[in-house]
């Protein structure tokens, strides 16, 4: 049991580490560990979306307090997303784990793609293609829910891409997931509540991690190049995608 908490506690030092560094892909990175050890989608994400109420209610009271935070944003985002992530719960509970891990685990590589050709690509905003937050948010929370982890990636990245002021979209956004990321955390309890007890290593291992990991990350985003990082995720999460697709479809 000990030996479980502390290999989850290092996944959760790793992710967090690189959420703390890049300002996303905590839950991408998380999942994409736990599907390779053996956890189901739907433990894994109820377990990391459990876990995210301390780490994103945290990080959303510091922007707020810090003023990186736009109220006309947080609204827009809000109830398409909480909407969003609560439907992607559900659907994620309700199919049976050896259809849908192979759909997450392409979805964890396509993010994986798209994390290590960021390294490699500015963004210029586009002109006239301002991008519509309902929709934006519905889609984040849904994939966020089913995947474990992407409200940030697609989010915070469109709305950045499209000329948005960074501090402010990050903050808003980070203040935003923690009510997406508590709705999805009910929905699991509600549907799965048995299977998320079953996990509390996962989740306490993760939470430990991560808080461990907080102040270490600001260190790593300060002397790490952002490139560097981003590849260096990026080919980790194609891998162990990969990984699981192959054992999968073999198994």
């Amino acid at each position: 049991m000990i030996g479980q908490i502390l290999l989850f506690a290092l996944v959760g030092f790793l992710a967090q580490i690189v959420d703390g560094a890049m300002g996303m892909a905590y839950g991408v990175t998380a999942t994409t560990f736990l599907l390779s050890t053996g956890v189901s989608p739907a433990a894994a994400s109820a377990s990391i979306h459990v876990a995210e109420i301390f780490t994103t209610g945290t990080s959303g009271f510091s922007h707020f307090k810090l003023g990186n935070v736009n109220r006309r944003l947080v609204i827009a985002l809000l109830v398409p997303g909480v909407l969003g992530g609560v439907i992607g719960a559900y659907i994620l509970t309700s199919i049976p784990t050896d259809i849908i891990k192979p759909v997450v685990s392409v979805y964890l590589l396509v993010m994986g793609l798209l994390i290590f050709l960021r390294a490699f690509r500015k963004f210029n905003p586009p002109e006239n293609r301002e991008p519509r937050p309902i929709l934006l948010a519905l889609a984040g929370g849904f994939f966020d829910a089913i995947g474990g982890g992407g409200w940030g990636p697609i989010v915070t990245s469109t709305l950045v891409a499209n000329g948005h002021e960074p501090r402010f979209t990050i903050g808003s956004v980070n203040a935003t997931e923690f009510f997406v990321t508590t709705a999805q955390a009910i929905t699991f309890i509600v549907t799965i509540g048995t299977v998320v007890a079953q996990h509390w290593p996962v989740i306490l291992g993760l939470l430990v991690g991560g808080v461990i990991a907080a102040p270490l990350a600001a260190v790593v985003c300060k002397r790490l190049p952002p490139k560097a990082l981003m590849i260096m995720v990026g080919t980790l999460i194609i891998l162990l995608s990969i990984r699981t697709i192959v054992q999968t479809f073999a198994g």
